[in-house]
């Protein structure tokens, strides 16, 4: 071993350096590649304390023994070396110092090109421009550290305006900002005003003359152009202001403010907008560029601006009459704006002024305009404009509701083992749906009964990335299984969590004592109210894994037929009789979920099926049979009770779910209290709840009932997880309070991804027929009542759903919704917020559906004074269901 490679290995780095100022160019390439030995050496076990004294010698002797540009660019900036002790620039630039400026201009050129995110120092990048002579590159990792650089010598108390007054390369970099994407995030770090801001530093400077102010304003404009980040919009929005255009900078540029009104992120386009209202009020904007500009922004959807847009549009027409004839058909664009209020404003400004017009064809053209009003505004416009009649013939929308979801057939298990690991596999990475994770489960234990060696050898390559496993990397860092499963005492946080287990357990990491006891003993009692549906889940995991190691079953006779977790009866019976042909010993919680998932609804069919389960002698074929011919799957009596702001069920007990099951099942048949038990819950994770909804697929209530309060916390609390409201609409069973009053919660979420899986729900209800419109409407006005639900985010479900068609179903819900709600009005105050968004969205539904009568409150409602949203859509709602207009 070499001197330097000794000196490097024990991290003097004052003797590396004194070392390699006194070698040849010969000398240091002879000794690379012991360094370049000595880094795959370290490689493995980098966070030792011997590699990380050893690192920054390394990074520095590694890089001063080499002599090509591309290897010495790629040692500084090699992750494994980027420490941030050994981010010495300056004994980098002293032992690089005495290179050629040329080949020092090549590495700088190399370090500069490279990502931003191998985060190489700009201070070194600074020093290797300084040494070259060679011009600053302007990539994005010299300008971004260019950036952070003088931001955190600002702290040191350098402004940013004194730093960029003394720098050489300023008229480059600066240009270089406005080219690099993302770089707003960095230039706001300091103060937003001041000698501190980037924005007021660069207008200072184009005021001293350091900087060009047309270069500048054209460079910044041109970045707002191009677009980029929210940050990046602010800075260089921040920076136009601050240059304060004079107006003829302004006019130069119209043809820019033109297409950032247009087409620019909604705070660039208010600012361009408010440039060119400017120019068009002094008469420095033609008509027809307003006229192009209006055409554009009256087109977008930002409410604010096409407001804002009518308004400007109001003083220009005002201050000269002579372009009323090509102004009012733009004005006229907005009679088919989706808001009510533009569409008055519109309206009105087309009132006031088309007296103005000589021409006959663009009094025509405005009148035709009139058919996109809503039909209280259609109205109006046939006497005010001279609009042609007739739109109260119109045929009211049909009702479009999506087509009914069609439960789908599981596939059999896989046959071969691979096949079956590779399937594992995809259903452990993402977890997988119902269908997956029984076909997974039911495939386990066919192969462990016909080849447990074959699959054990096929799993291989499964079981070696999984956690417990000895052969993952970081095992010696995880607790065992055996004490994992034995800590939480089975408590199975998802599906991965329960095929984790029944894998473990083939792999010999769970003994068959814990095992047995957990079978045995059963799950230790939990208060919260999804402890029943819960200990039944685990319950069959946990004795899969038992007969596994004991006594392996041929199959599972729970396994569903369909995706939704329902078992047809005939494909039991046949499971049964192959038991009895196998000599099997039936699993008692795999024979309970079996009966639990079984089709009774179609009596005709139960009665066939158990008349041949009675057949088969045996006592689960009797016990079959008994099941098929009771009665249909039925429902306890339920109470609604008040909890704070939120309408949760009390559910009664069910002496069916009790009896003659195993003791992890019966709590399904307990009663289910608002205010027992609600402490602590282990359940967090929300991907059990499509294996539960399986457990009991012709009950769903039993399952709502058991989430409910889950599910209020997505509106009260603005928690996240309503993701399982479609697969509960598309569940079995009588769609009840429970199932509403989730729906109910789901259409008031904070989230709007949670509100439209909410709106999935509703949509799929409506299309089976199990929506009851006047039961959800009423939950609904409760809630609002209550403050559980904001009205504001319901109206944002509610039109979302009735824009895929379903106006009927929509109105009938808020008909049955708003009355409540209406009759709170205080006499003469203010009413509460979102109450004028429902209205809206009942306006709409009302006009396309074609629906008549009189609503209750609403008259006091519409007789209101003022212009409110709440009043005039009142008013336009009372038009619609008396006047009989559809759209």
């Amino acid at each position: 071993m070499s001197g330097l490679t000794d000196a490097v290995r024990t991290g003097r780095t004052d003797e590396v350096v004194r070392l390699l100022d006194g070698m040849t160019d010969a000398e240091r390439r002879a000794a690379f590649p012991e360094l370049k030995q000595l880094r795959k050496e370290l490689r493995p076990r980098r966070w030792e304390s011997d590699a990380v004294r050893s690192y920054p010698a390394l990074h520095l002797a590694g890089a001063a023994c080499q002599t090509g540009a591309a290897g010495v660019a790629s040692w500084i900036a090699a992750a494994d070396l980027q420490w941030s002790s050994s981010s010495r620039s300056d004994l980098l630039l002293h032992v690089l110092g005495d290179r050629d400026p040329a080949w020092l201009a090549e590495v700088t050129r190399r370090l500069a090109e490279r990502p931003a995110a191998s985060r190489v120092s700009h201070e070194l990048m600074a020093g290797l421009v300084r040494l070259s002579g060679h011009p600053v590159p302007t990539t994005d990792a010299y300008v971004r550290g260019w950036v952070e650089r003088i931001g955190s010598t600002c702290y040191r108390g350098e402004t940013v305006l004194e730093q960029l007054r003394r720098d050489p390369h300023l008229v480059r970099l600066v240009a270089a900002l406005f080219e690099t994407d993302d770089i707003g995030s960095r230039m706001q770090w300091g103060a937003a005003e001041g000698p501190n801001s980037w924005t007021d530093a660069i207008a200072r400077l184009t005021v001293e003359g350091a900087l060009d102010r047309t270069a500048t304003v054209d460079a910044c404009v041109a970045r707002l152009l191009r677009g980029g980040t929210a940050a990046d919009h602010r800075v260089f929005l921040r920076l136009v202001r601050t240059l304060a255009l004079t107006c003829d900078e302004q006019r130069e540029r119209t043809a820019d403010w033109l297409a950032l009104a247009s087409d620019a992120v909604s705070v660039v386009a208010a600012h361009a907008q408010s440039v060119l209202g400017a120019l068009a009020v002094e008469g420095e904007l033609s008509t027809r560029r307003l006229s192009e500009m209006s055409a554009a922004v009256l087109f977008r959807t930002e409410k604010k601006l096409v407001r804002a847009q009518l308004v400007l549009l109001g003083k220009v027409l005002a201050r000269d009459a002579s372009t009323a004839g090509e102004l009012l058909p733009v004005v006229a664009q907005a009679f088919g704006y989706d808001d009510p209020d533009v569409q008055e404003r519109a309206l009105k400004l087309a009132e006031r002024h088309l007296g103005k017009v000589t021409s006959a064809e663009v009094r025509a053209e405005v009148a035709d305009a009139a058919a996109g009003l809503i039909p209280m505004l259609r109205t109006r416009a046939v006497r005010s404009l001279g609009a042609a009649p007739g739109a109260g013939d119109a045929a009211a929308s049909p009702e479009a509701l999506p087509p009914v979801p069609v439960p789908l057939r599981l596939a059999p298990a896989p046959e071969s083992a691979v096949e079956l690991a590779e399937e594992l596999g995809a259903v452990l990475a993402s977890s997988g749906d119902v269908a997956a994770f029984e076909r997974a489960l039911d495939g386990l234990v066919r192969h462990v009964h016909s080849d447990r060696e074959g699959l054990l050898e096929a799993l291989a390559p499964v079981t070696a990335r999984r956690w417990w496993s000895d052969a993952h990397p970081d095992h010696e860092y995880h607790q065992p299984a055996e004490h994992y499963y034995g800590a939480s005492f089975h408590a199975l946080h998802d599906a991965e969590d329960a095929l984790d287990l029944v894998l473990a357990t083939l792999a010999g990491q769970c003994t068959t004592a814990r095992l047995h006891r957990a079978v045995v003993q059963g799950a230790r009692e939990r208060s919260c109210p999804h402890s029943a549906l819960a200990r039944a889940f685990e319950a069959r995991v946990w004795e899969v894994a038992y007969r596994i190691r004991t006594d392996p079953l041929p199959f599972l006779l729970s396994t569903p037929t369909w995706s939704t977790g329902l078992l047809e009866p005939d494909e039991l019976v046949e499971r049964l009789d192959a038991y009895r042909r196998l000599g099997a010993r039936p699993a008692a919680a795999d024979f309970a979920q079996a009966l639990l998932r079984v089709r009774r609804t179609d009596r005709m069919a139960a009665a066939a099926a158990a008349a041949r389960a009675a057949a088969l002698g045996t006592p689960e074929g009797t016990r079959l049979a008994a099941w098929l011919v009771s009665e249909a799957p039925s429902l306890p009596s339920r109470r609604r009770r008040a909890s704070g702001p939120r309408v949760l069920i009390e559910s009664a007990e069910l002496l069916e779910l009790q009896e003659d099951f195993p003791a992890e099942f019966a709590p399904l048949g307990r009663p289910v209290g608002v205010f027992d038990g609600r402490r602590y819950c282990q359940h967090w994770s929300d991907e059990l709840r499509p294996h539960w909804l399986a457990l009991l697929p012709e009950r769903r209530e039993l399952v709502a009932v058991r989430v409910l309060l889950d599910l209020s916390r997505v509106a009260v609390d603005d928690t996240r997880g309503v993701g399982f409201l479609p697969l509960l609409a598309e569940s079995g069973g009588e769609a009840g309070d429970a199932v509403h009053l989730c729906l109910a919660y789901g259409l008031g979420a904070r989230h709007a991804e949670d509100r439209l899986a909410a709106v999935d729900a509703l949509l799929v209800l409506a299309a089976r027929g199990e929506l009851d419109t006047a039961r959800l409407g009423t939950d609904l006005a409760e809630l609002v009542r209550g403050a559980a639900v904001k009205p504001q985010r319901l109206a944002d479900s509610l039109r979302t759903a009735a824009a895929t068609g379903a106006n009927a179903t929509i109105w009938g819900l808020l008909g049955r919704a708003l009355p409540p709600l209406l009759a709170d009005l205080p006499a003469g105050g203010t009413a509460g917020r979102g109450l004028g968004e429902l209205l809206t969205v009942a306006s709409e539904c009302a006009e396309r559906s074609g629906a008549r009568g009189d609503l209750p409150h609403l008259a006091q409602a519409a007789a209101r004074r003022g212009s409110s949203r709440l009043v005039t859509q009142a008013r336009r709602l009372r038009s619609a269901l008396t006047e009989g207009v559809a759209a």
